[in-house]
């Protein structure tokens, strides 16, 4: 199909967007330029349902040339860090939207060995394969709700080397029974590296402050954030809103005094069979067992819970923050988060 003129919509939407880039700071806008080459790079993924310069090209008969769009997306002075700000603002205005939930996720893209151009790229395990592989990791921040599902912010994420290098070298020397007085220190912290908790609290803290009237009801992340000092930063941001997440089955509670793994504990727990709505209004027969338990590791108490779904062997072990929500809200709204590894994620598996 050939690219000619962008549909109406498409140009309403550009426009749309460009005054409200000049409602968050009234210095910057798009040009007329810039407006069209948008245009057209949306129209070009509409058609093509891709994003590739040579397949625009082509799409255009070769009225733009990839070069062309190319140069304009390496050097045009676009206010990138506002389009996508801009964008959920219009369309949360436009089909009403007021409330909904934060899902964290994060994610990998493999890239080749000899890849060191691309920004960030580092080596990282990759759970795949069980070895290590190059490419970028990134933090990705999605809103749920009743209409829609969509990504509202992401950060790339590189360790630090300095002491990426200091913990492989200490690694060693461990294996070689060196006394820790020996080793080498640890190297203070680089601000420059934040860790994957750091920036995902930062992507809480910057969609409160593009969205301060939204109401978010809850927060939603995987294993990686299940610490206390995530937890509890989480749900200040949002006036003690609820977090969820998970903790490894070989974490230590206490319960009438005694400590054992929350693996351990659910054992010899008894956990009710229910059914749960997944997708769709599918019902999936799941098995679940809830107490509220001290967790060591964060010294205070949590909303624990064990979850199994029909079929699986093992629980998977969920983690909240507020006491006052009942097992099955906490059940009913974890779910979201299997929706969205469906949705965004399965094309990689």
């Amino acid at each position: 199909m050939l690219i000619d003129q962008p549909l109406p919509f498409i140009k309403d939407f550009i426009n749309q967007l460009n005054d409200s880039i000049n409602g968050q700071n009234s210095k910057q806008s798009l040009s007329l330029t810039q407006r069209a080459w948008l245009a057209f790079c949306l129209m070009g993924i509409l058609i093509t349902n891709s994003i590739c310069w040579a397949k625009f090209e082509r799409a255009s008969f070769g009225s733009y040339p990839r070069t062309a769009l190319s140069w304009m997306f390496k050097h045009a002075k676009i206010p990138w860090e506002k389009l996508l700000t801009a964008s959920v603002r219009l369309i949360l205005k436009k089909y009403g939207i007021l409330e909904g939930m934060l899902v964290i996720d994060d994610s990998d893209k493999k890239r080749s060995k000899s890849a060191k151009k691309i920004s960030q790229v580092h080596k990282f395990y990759d759970k795949t394969s069980g070895g290590y592989i190059n490419g970028q990791e990134f933090i990705v921040l999605l809103l749920v709700t009743a209409q829609i599902t969509i990504p509202v912010g992401f950060a790339f994420y590189q360790p630090d080397p300095v002491y990426s290098k200091w913990k492989k070298q200490d690694k060693k020397l461990k294996q070689k029974k060196v006394p820790k007085k020996n080793r080498p220190v640890a190297p203070p912290k680089n601000k420059e590296y934040p860790t994957k908790l750091e920036i995902a609290l930062n992507l809480l803290e910057d969609f409160k402050h593009c969205h301060p009237t939204f109401k978010v009801k809850v927060i939603l992340a995987d294993a990686l954030y299940g610490t206390c000092v995530f937890l509890d930063k989480a749900a200040a941001k949002f006036g003690g809103i609820q977090v969820i997440s998970q903790i490894r089955c070989d974490q230590n509670i206490r319960y009438k005094g005694k400590t054992k793994s929350v693996k351990k504990f659910f054992s010899h727990y008894t956990c009710v069979p229910q059914n749960l709505s997944i997708r769709g209004g599918t019902q999936r027969q799941v098995e679940v067992g809830s107490a509220r338990l001290y967790v060591n590791s964060h010294n205070k108490k949590r909303f624990v819970i064990g979850l199994k779904y029909e079929g699986e062997s093992d629980y998977r072990y969920l983690v909240a923050s507020n006491l006052s929500w009942r097992t099955q809200d906490i059940v009913q709204a974890y779910k979201y988060r299997a929706r969205i590894f469906l949705i965004y994620w399965s094309p990689k598996l």
